[in-house]
């Protein structure tokens, strides 16, 4: 197993650094599109109703089964990848986001309207700030699901750390699995730690915030 990894530590990191770009490029998207799916739900009560439905139906269909349906539109490589990942992302981020804003006291939200501010303006400058916490949580769950399914992506020529492990798996060298394995699941743990250490900061700001006012 030594040997494998200082044989071919180069092809390990590269295979490393394509999943890390898969991760950070899905996450961008995410976020942006996960963004305006929350406003839209904060203030349509049509689109509440449908879209946090749909995408728990998108969702619950295997990602093998997401990767053969877009192949014929987005081909084989990353470009499908990222696509399925970001539609899986959607379902986890507007969930725990939608989750946050609603956990906030209504009194607050009026409190501000009260003051004069729109529903835009409360929602930017009261209601983001108070649910910060749920929304690291929520990236944090979207992220390792991403590392995961990012895995299984090397199937469709994506690229990344799976790459190690399928052909491992091909060839029945137990050195590729368990460094494609490890490197994956080390991947998962080290962004997860991250955003954990992320949530537990906001959460002590918020602790001390609160204190400051009282």
């Amino acid at each position: 197993m030594t040997d494998y990894l200082l044989k071919h530590y180069d092809d390990l990191i590269t295979a490393a650094l394509e999943h890390l770009q898969i991760v950070l490029i899905t996450l961008l998207l995410s976020l942006i599109i996960a963004a305006f799916l929350t406003v839209l739900c904060t203030y349509s009560k049509t689109a509440s109703r449908i879209i946090p439905g749909l995408l728990s139906m998108i969702y619950s269909i295997p990602s093998l089964a997401m990767f053969a349906l877009l192949i014929p539109l987005t081909g084989l490589g990353q470009t499908t990848a990222i696509t399925v990942l970001v539609i899986y992302n959607q379902y986890l981020l507007l969930q725990n986001f939608l989750a946050g804003l609603n956990g906030i006291d209504p009194s607050i939200s009026e409190a501000a309207m009260g003051m004069g501010m729109t529903p835009l303006q409360a929602l930017i400058k009261i209601k983001l700030p108070l649910s910060k916490k749920a929304f690291i949580t929520g990236i944090r769950i979207a992220m390792v699901a991403t590392v995961s399914i990012a895995t299984i992506a090397a199937s469709i020529n994506a690229g990344g750390l799976g790459t190690i492990l399928f052909d491992g798996l091909r060839t029945m060298n137990p050195a590729k699995i368990l460094w494609g394995s490890l490197l994956s699941a080390l991947l998962a743990l080290l962004i997860d730690g991250l955003l954990r250490l992320a949530e537990k900061r906001l959460g002590a700001g918020s602790g001390s915030a609160a204190k400051t006012n009282c």
